[in-house]
């Protein structure tokens, strides 16, 4: 049996999170940060309703060798690197493979920088509340990966939030994160997709004309 639609579309998943984040709105220290691709169109909501400044927060996991899914770190924006030092030495990681891996990855967000922000310097997180938003969470490790990368530019304030999620995903960030929101814990959790009506893909172009569109607001 089909799953009914949460959300229309993250446009409406967007507002139902700024609702519930509402204890935000107005606040001049607080920040929105929309994990790419999908997440900007929510977090664009987000930001609107919170009027707060809105920026993208690019990360990439550093996967294992043959195992992608599996971080051993990860890379963020302004040369932030975080690594899982234990999980490296359990798999015997050699340092010159992690840094191959590694400027792989960098290579790769710092064209979509390029193509999100254009000349644009990113909004500062040091000693604010900065929220991360995405469009859903199956699983936890992107966003593990962000809010690790996140903590090194030293926000006063950590907060997670997300329309909808599996539940361990939520439990887990909830020793990472100041504050986890998840509007929606459905019970049988498949894929992000299943909850919207209309899940079509963010494009690279979608993102920046938001990101554009929000700086202009």
């Amino acid at each position: 049996m089909p799953h009914r639609a949460l959300f229309s579309d993250r446009r409406e998943a967007g507002r139902e999170l700024g609702h519930r984040l509402a204890h935000y709105a107005g606040h001049e220290d607080v920040i929105v940060l929309g994990l790419p691709r999908g997440g900007v169109p929510v977090a664009y909501e987000v930001a609107r309703m919170l009027r707060a400044p809105l920026d993208v927060f690019l990360v990439r996991k550093l996967g294992v060798p043959g195992q992608p899914e599996l971080a051993m770190g990860a890379i963020a924006s302004e040369g932030v690197r975080v690594l899982d030092r234990a999980l490296i030495a359990q798999h015997g990681i050699e340092p010159e493979v992690v840094e191959a891996v590694a400027q792989r990855e960098r290579a790769e967000l710092e064209e979509r920088e390029r193509i999100y922000r254009g000349r644009r310097a990113p909004v500062d997180a040091r000693e604010r509340t900065a929220i991360l938003v995405d469009d859903g969470l199956a699983t936890d490790s992107t966003m593990c990966a962000a809010v690790a990368a996140l903590r090194q530019h030293v926000p006063r304030r950590v907060v997670v939030a997300v329309p909808v999620a599996a539940a361990e995903a939520c439990d887990e960030l909830e020793a990472l994160a100041d504050e986890v929101v998840c509007a929606c814990m459905p019970l049988f959790f498949h894929a992000v997709g299943q909850f919207y009506g209309d899940f079509s893909p963010t494009t690279n172009t979608d993102v920046r004309c938001i990101l554009d569109r929000g700086a202009g607001s």
